[in-house]
């Protein structure tokens, strides 16, 4: 099929010429005014456009300014702007409104079908481009959408596997019911006020919360291989048994290592590690199992003994009732900077009264 050229000229002779110079290889329209051109172009498209300057009415330079302006199809078409004037400064202005070349009359046809063939194959080549960067745009939304729907399912994969792990610890420890759905949400309120106040910035990202808060459910994994005679046993443990209690953040560390290491996706992970261990740790250094102090203990694990600690006042076990809400909140601010760190001590105060609200409405 062959290509449209629109030739614009208000001197018939020079349209008779260049429809002669061009009709074998193209489908030439003449149009004798620029107000005549442009209602044409209101119904055909024309792959390039010759355009006189000098026209009475419109000249070239309105012209080509109204069919750039027309819309967006129009102002793409390749115009060649074909005149007498032979002053660079016209030139000049020709291509500054959007004109691809500038051609001298009179012309020569083999010259005029060789600087035609030129830019129509720079169009072609242009309107390739267009649609190559459309087709790798719709790749990119679908490979971004096919990533996003990856991930959903891995994160949902997680999920299900850290709920049903810490549910099926939770089955065990008939005395700890509802304490992993309390302390993820203890949790999650205590890193998020920490990080808004600016409090040890840099140990915690944003973006961490949600991993920190998931794997949170896993602190007490090590507890599965606890026997049910101390795991469940109605009063309190012997020194013996004790010892044998605090195996499980030992315990609970290496369970999660051994899956770290046979997974992929084990980002969601690493926060469980860490609180498994470093949960009973004490900021005075007296606790286990590694007896670190300070701010040696992983932030994760100072922010789950706080966590932890209250949910326990705060619920009825085995060997003593549950505390109310203010005495729970008096024996932490008593273990300021001896077992906790002074400074989550100081901001649980500040918002002790949410997590007591957790504590009514949570499993």
């Amino acid at each position: 099929m062959k290509k449209k050229i629109m030739i614009i000229d208000d001197n018939t002779t020079n349209l008779a010429v260049g429809k002669s110079a061009l009709q074998d290889n193209y489908d030439v329209l003449t149009v004798n005014s620029g107000e005549r051109g442009l209602n044409i172009l209101g119904k055909i498209v024309p792959d390039l456009i010759l355009l006189d300057v000098d026209m009475p009415g419109l000249d070239g330079y309105e012209t080509i300014k109204l069919i750039k302006a027309s819309n967006e199809e129009t102002a793409q078409i390749p115009i060649i702007f074909l005149t007498a004037r032979g002053d660079a400064s016209s030139e000049l202005d020709g291509l500054s409104l959007g004109a691809v070349d500038y051609i001298h009359k009179p012309f020569s046809p083999p010259l005029l079908q060789k600087r035609i063939e030129l830019h129509l194959l720079v169009r072609d080549q242009k309107m390739r481009l267009a649609e190559q960067n459309l087709l790798l745009q719709d790749f990119n939304k679908n490979l971004q959408k096919m990533v996003d729907e990856k991930t959903e399912k891995i994160v949902r994969l997680q999920d299900i596997f850290v709920t049903t792990f810490s549910e099926l610890v939770e089955f065990r420890d008939e005395a700890t019911g509802g304490h992993i759905v309390r302390t993820q949400l203890y949790l999650k309120i205590l890193a998020e006020t920490m990080l808004e106040r600016n409090i040890y910035p840099g140990s915690l990202e944003r973006k961490d919360i949600k991993l920190l808060v998931q794997s949170s459910q896993l602190h007490d994994v090590g507890k599965i291989n606890i026997p049910d005679s101390i795991l469940n046993k109605r009063g309190r443990l012997t020194d013996e048994e004790f010892e044998i209690m605090k195996r499980h953040t030992t315990m609970g560390k290496e369970a999660i290592a051994k899956i770290v290491d046979k997974v992929e996706e084990s980002e969601f992970l690493v926060h469980a590690q860490v609180m498994a261990y470093s949960h009973h740790e004490r900021w005075d250094g007296g606790g286990y199992p590694l007896g670190l102090a300070g701010e040696n203990i992983p932030i994760q694990g100072r922010l789950m003994a706080i966590a932890d600690v209250y949910d326990a006042l705060v619920s009825e076990r085995p060997y003593k009732p549950a505390f109310e809400h203010d005495i729970a909140v008096g024996i932490i601010v008593q273990g300021k900077g001896t077992q906790f760190d002074p400074l989550l001590v100081e901001l649980f105060e500040d918002i002790s009264g949410e997590f007591q609200e957790i504590s009514k409405k949570a499993v």
